[in-house]
């Protein structure tokens, strides 16, 4: 089955946007830990607020994070019954729940088999409670 669509083959992943309350231990969340790169840094002060994006690699080639902190309403968020969580790849969830657990990151689901299949992953949470699984490459699962 092919999953291109002709009408859309110029379509990518772009980026997605999560609103946080502390700038600073997001981004030492992201990059230190999870060993992303700032990509992009800038402050709107007519608008009150900072927007970083962060990444694996260059935007035009990867998806990244926008990281959004709005200088005046860190503390009013509510991420509402919709959302689900982000993704991450990494070649061990075994090895990367250790490492992460040494630095105090929230494992709230550890290594182990996906309910009903067999890919290995696991859930964190970053300082502001949002959920990133963790999971291994599908190829790992063939």
């Amino acid at each position: 089955m092919s999953t291109t669509n002709q009408g859309n083959a110029g379509f990518k992943l772009d980026h997605t946007m999560i609103r946080v309350k502390d700038l600073d231990k997001s981004l030492d969340f992201y990059s230190r830990i999870l060993g992303m790169e700032v990509l992009r840094n800038t402050e709107y002060p007519d608008g009150g607020f900072t927007n970083v994006f962060v990444g694996f690699g260059p935007e035009d080639e990867y998806p990244s994070i926008e990281i959004t902190y709005n200088w005046d309403q860190a503390d009013d968020y509510d991420k509402g019954n919709a959302w689900g969580h982000l993704a991450i790849m990494v070649p061990d969830v075994t090895a990367a729940c250790d490492y992460l657990a040494a630095e105090g990151v929230n494992i709230v689901r550890p290594a182990g088999p996906m309910k009903n299949g067999t890919r290995m992953l696991a859930f964190i949470e970053d300082p502001d409670g949002y959920k990133i699984e963790l999971n291994e490459s599908l190829s790992k699962d063939v």
